[in-house]
């Protein structure tokens, strides 16, 4: 248990480390790139509350309206950092990202396909509508690929086995951009059997819940129509995403069991003549965990950063679509926020990968122990 404790502080202390040194890095490029920016947003910011101020004050002197614009114009100055030569404001916003202070102002000529008042708000809505959608599809594709892959690894060099190795080599070569318009085409313009904008979906259940309050329908139609929407509309992206991961995935699953079944302790287990389902999910699969796990995190984090391209195809107000737009808009403040919140789930995957690996495998507990 001691080297257990010291494994775990060690762990916490290098995820400490990491954090800093990612935020440091990122606020050191966002103060270089944005100061510019933030200048002319704090600008039009003060010009509106000016206006609201001299309303405000109409019967006030001169002098003292005059008096209350500097102090606004300080403070806005101050809250967003302007004031500060260049290190301090690398300390300032690295202070700002590290205690997730990230409501810095959008562009306000820029429009974004969904709700927030700032970059911060702005981005954790289109996390939750790329959760929705890739996430979903990331979670049946590790369903489907852990199944076929153990088929395959159980019936290693049969016809079921090549022709998964076919398959994978096919799906994986496949951009998922280039497949998402042949399945719109095929799909919504040819057989107009679903819709191509996945966005679509929030005014259909907007439109649900006005006839549920109206009480053109009950709650068991409201109920069935709102999952039927869902589906409807995310069945397109879902399709592309599954189409093209899940034979790579499984070859992979494939691979990473086929090679623990070589071991040693597979062949006594065998020779021992247990049954060959013991043997495949209690000796096998405890060993062949970890890879398989690594892979499965990486792949669920790696969903919740979207896909710029594909969420584009398919007009779905994620990640990957909130990115694209900061990008072409030159909107740093929603740049360095999105950018951010993605390290942040990385970081935090591979740390706690650590953790999994020493409840999975005991060796590698040991061996840090021992370190």
């Amino acid at each position: 248990m001691r080297g257990l404790g010291r494994v775990v502080v060690v762990t916490i202390i290098n995820f400490i480390i990491v954090f800093v040194i990612v935020a440091i890095i990122m606020a050191s490029v966002f103060s270089i790139f944005a100061y510019r920016q933030l200048k002319a947003i704090v600008q039009e910011i003060y010009t509106a509350q000016a206006r609201q101020l001299e309303q405000r004050m109409a019967k006030a002197s001169p002098e003292a309206v005059e008096k209350a614009k500097e102090k606004l114009n300080y403070t806005l100055w101050k809250k967003y950092g302007l004031l500060q030569p260049v290190h301090e404001r690398i300390l300032l916003y690295t202070f700002n990202l590290i205690t997730f202070n990230l409501s810095f102002p959008l562009l306000p000529d820029v429009k974004y396909p969904l709700p927030g008042n700032d970059a911060l708000e702005l981005t954790l809505n289109a996390l939750v509508r790329t959760a929705i959608l890739f996430t979903t599809a990331t979670v049946i594709n590790i369903v489907i690929s852990l199944f076929l892959g153990l088929q395959a690894a159980k019936r290693a060099g049969s016809l079921f086995d090549r022709a998964l190795a076919i398959i994978a080599l096919i799906s994986y070569s496949l951009p998922m951009w280039w497949t998402g318009l042949l399945l719109i085409m095929l799909f919504s313009f040819h057989l107009r059997l679903l819709p191509y904008r996945a966005i679509g979906v929030f005014s259909a259940i907007e439109s649900l819940n006005k006839k549920l309050e109206m009480g053109q329908i009950n709650y068991a139609e409201y109920l069935g129509g709102y999952i039927f929407e869902w589906i409807r509309y995310l069945a397109l992206p879902i399709m592309t995403y599954l189409l093209v991961a899940f034979g790579g995935a499984s070859y992979i699953t494939r691979s990473m069991v086929l090679g623990v079944t070589q071991e040693d302790f597979v062949m006594v287990a065998r020779a021992k003549g247990l049954p060959e389902r013991r043997v495949l999910y209690k000796h096998i699969l405890r060993a062949a965990s970890p890879p398989i796990v690594t892979s499965i995190i990486f792949s669920l984090i790696g969903s919740l950063a979207g896909a710029i391209i594909s969420e584009r195809v398919f007009m779905w107000p994620g990640m990957g679509y909130v990115y694209i737009i900061a990008i072409n808009s030159g909107d740093a403040s929603v740049l360095l926020v999105n950018t951010w919140v993605t390290t942040i789930l990385y970081i935090s995957a591979y740390f706690i990968l650590d953790f999994i690996y020493m409840l999975l495998d005991p060796r590698i507990r040991v061996g840090k122990g021992v370190e």
